[in-house]
């Protein structure tokens, strides 16, 4: 990471497709979120604010004058959205999550400007804003039978396939 203001030429070995691309990155700040640390960065390939993961980043070199992004933009980018998936939220989740769970549930901050509320029958309604339901998948994943995602469909239909390929994956054995 540089801090003299220079752009990098880095390789990202992203996850998901299992990959490297090469990158010309102007990196913006550090992040450290759920014990691993982040680049924010201003991506000249896809001319857009995103963020790697540095454990995921090779720099190759240190190249020219790296572009510079007001802090209020990277924040507005970067915090809106639940996660370390950013972007400007897209969506709003709305999770309602049994009387038991909303123990728990009342004591956690998903999101900034999440609002939650408590239903007669103690349970809790959670509204999220998101824009990338990966993350977000894997928090409600927690929680089983504990939590119901009301709206939106497709992350209702989402979490439904994958907790019916997690028993699957328990009846086979």
């Amino acid at each position: 990471v540089t801090s003299d203001g220079r752009s990098l030429n880095a390789r990202d070995h992203g996850r998901e497709r299992d990959s490297v691309t090469e990158r010309w990155l102007s990196p913006q700040r550090l992040v450290h979120y759920r014990s691993n640390w982040y680049l924010d960065t201003w991506c000249h390939r896809r001319r857009a604010l995103r963020s790697f993961s540095l454990d995921r980043l090779h720099v190759v070199a240190v190249e020219g004058d790296a572009k510079e992004v007001a802090t209020e933009k990277l924040d507005r980018h970067f915090a809106t959205a639940y996660g370390i998936f950013a972007g400007e939220p897209k969506y709003t989740a709305v999770l309602r999550f049994t009387s038991a769970a909303a123990r728990w549930v009342a004591d956690e901050q998903w999101h900034p400007q999440q609002e939650s509320r408590v239903l007669e029958d103690g349970s809790v309604e959670l509204h999220l804003p998101y824009s990338d339901p990966r993350e977000l998948i894997m928090d409600i994943l927690k929680y089983g039978a504990e939590v119901e995602v009301l709206r939106p469909t497709p992350l209702r239909q989402d979490v439904a396939k994958r907790l019916r390929l997690a028993l699957e994956t328990y009846d086979r054995h």
